[in-house]
C-alpha cells in the first residue's frame, strides 16, 4: 500500500482561524508536488486512485476545502468563496515548501486551481480543469445549489448511499464498488446515529445571495483570470455536461492558455477521475 497521511493546516478567514485537513500520498520529501482538488460537495478522498497511481511520480497532496470532509467549519458562511478557498491553498503550499505544483481541479477545484493559475508568480505551473471554465451554465448552478442545502438525514448507510447516487448520475457508469465508495466517502454517522453529509449546510449561502447580476460579474472576472493563465492546461469535459457547454470548452481551447481539451463520452458533470481511462489522460498529461 502507498504510504498515505492525513494531515492538518492552519488557515485564516476574515472571522478566524481554521484547519484545513489534507491527504498526502508518497515521499513527503519528494519535491514534485502534485495538488488535487475536488468539487463542492465531494471530499480529497475523491482522489484515492488517481493519487495511487501517480505517488511514484510526485509526492500528491488532496485538500477537504474548509466546510468540507475533516476539515473545519466557517464562522461566516458568505466565505465560503473563491477568495477564502485560494488563500487557504497559498496557506497549504506554504507548509509543503512547494515552490511549484501541477494541479488538478474539478469543478470548484478547477475555479480555484484557474484563479491561483492566473496570478503573476502563480505556483502552478500544470493545470489539470475538470469539467469546469469561466462561463458556467446557470440552470446547472441552480440544480447543484438546490441539493446543497437541503438538511437530508438518511436511517441507515443503504438509504444514503442509494441518495449519493441518484444525485451522482451524471458522473457517468461506475461499477457498484465504485458507487460504494463515492458514496462512503461522503456520509458520515451523526450523534443520533442518522446518516447525513460530510459538509457544513452552510456552503450553500453564497449560491442563494448569487443574483444574475452578480454571476454576470463572475464570469466576466474568471474569463479575465482564464486569459492571464500562462502555463499548460488540459480541459476534461463530460462530454454530456450541464455545467461546462461544448462551446465554452472549444472557446477555452481558443484563447487564454490555449487548453487542450479532451471530451469524454457518457460521462456528464462530472469525470470521476476514478477509472482507468480517465486517470491516464491525466497522467500522460501531467508528465508529458
Amino acid at each position: 500500500m502507498s504510504q498515505v497521511q492525513i494531515k492538518a493546516v492552519q488557515c485564516l478567514s476574515p472571522s478566524g482561524l481554521h484547519q484545513m485537513a489534507y491527504k498526502e500520498w508518497g515521499d513527503p520529501a519528494n519535491p514534485r508536488v502534485l495538488v488535487c482538488v475536488h468539487g463542492v460537495t465531494r471530499v480529497s478522498d475523491d482522489f484515492d486512485r488517481l493519487a495511487m497511481t501517480l505517488c511514484d511520480e510526485y509526492r500528491v497532496v488532496c485538500p477537504d476545502v474548509v466546510g468540507r470532509g475533516r476539515s473545519g467549519r466557517l464562522k461566516n458562511p458568505q466565505h465560503y468563496q473563491v477568495p477564502q478557498y485560494v488563500a487557504d491553498m497559498v496557506t497549504l503550499l506554504a507548509r509543503l515548501n512547494a515552490d511549484t505544483v501541477h494541479w488538478v481541479g474539478t469543478s470548484m477545484g478547477g475555479l480555484i486551481g484557474m484563479s491561483l493559475a492566473s496570478l503573476k508568480d502563480s505556483p502552478i505551473n500544470r493545470l489539470v480543469l475538470n469539467d469546469v471554465g469561466p462561463t458556467l451554465n446557470p440552470e446547472a448552478i441552480a440544480r447543484i445549489g438546490q441539493y446543497i442545502g437541503q438538511d437530508m438525514r438518511f436511517a441507515s448507510f443503504e438509504e444514503g448511499a442509494r441518495y449519493i447516487r441518484e444525485i451522482s448520475q451524471p458522473f457517468g457508469p461506475h461499477d457498484e464498488g465504485e458507487w460504494h465508495k463515492l458514496a462512503a466517502d461522503v456520509l458520515r454517522r451523526n450523534e443520533d446515529g442518522q446518516w447525513v453529509r460530510h459538509y457544513d449546510l452552510g456552503v450553500a449561502e453564497p449560491f442563494k445571495a448569487a443574483t444574475p447580476e452578480s454571476a454576470k460579474q463572475g464570469e466576466a472576472l474568471l474569463w479575465m483570470a482564464y486569459d492571464a493563465i500562462a502555463c499548460p492546461t488540459l480541459l476534461l469535459r463530460g462530454e454530456q455536461s450541464d455545467l461546462v457547454s461544448h462551446e465554452t470548452a472549444l472557446a477555452m481551447a481558443a484563447r487564454g492558455p490555449g487548453a487542450k481539451l479532451v471530451e469524454l463520452p457518457g460521462v456528464g458533470h462530472a469525470p470521476t477521475l476514478m477509472q482507468e481511462q480517465q486517470i491516464r489522460i491525466v497522467r500522460d498529461f501531467l508528465l508529458g
